[in-house]
């Protein structure tokens, strides 16, 4: 019950983090800033920057809301495996750009969303407060 917890306790950090960086730091300068005022090593068409943008800010705001209002949970690790694949094309177009660094913090913030994911589907995951919690969640 205590390693359940602190798992938990793991996992919503990493999700308010993660989450605040996908909203806050990647996918609100790709909605509200020109694609000429992004650092890009390779230029991305507006329109493909702002599906970027939406989808990271898709999933950050998936990583903490259904968690913290209580409903539909199960959008959570889906979330945080959407961001897991924004984060592999993050390192593919860094790689491609010339900027090994940013790849590998590409990299990580894909690793730590991964965990996320599989935290939140089979660690602990998030239940519905709609739910009541049956035999087999309680365990």
């Amino acid at each position: 019950m205590l390693h359940r917890k602190k798992t938990n306790v793991a996992l919503w950090v990493l999700q308010v983090l993660l989450g605040l960086f996908f909203v806050l730091a990647s996918g609100a300068p790709k909605l509200l800033l020109p694609a000429e005022a992004l650092p890009m090593p390779i230029p991305i068409a507006q329109p493909l920057l702002w599906f970027i943008g939406v989808a990271e800010m898709a999933g950050g705001l998936g990583l903490i809301l259904p968690g913290l209002f209580r409903i539909h949970t199960g959008i959570t690790p889906l979330a945080a495996a959407g961001l897991v694949v924004v984060t592999v094309c993050a390192t593919g177009y860094n790689l491609a750009g010339g900027q090994p660094g940013s790849a590998v913090f590409a990299i990580v913030v894909g690793l730590l969303c991964a965990f996320v994911a599989y935290g939140r589907w089979k660690l602990a995951p998030l239940r519905d407060s709609t739910r009541p919690p049956t035999a087999l969640t309680a365990a």
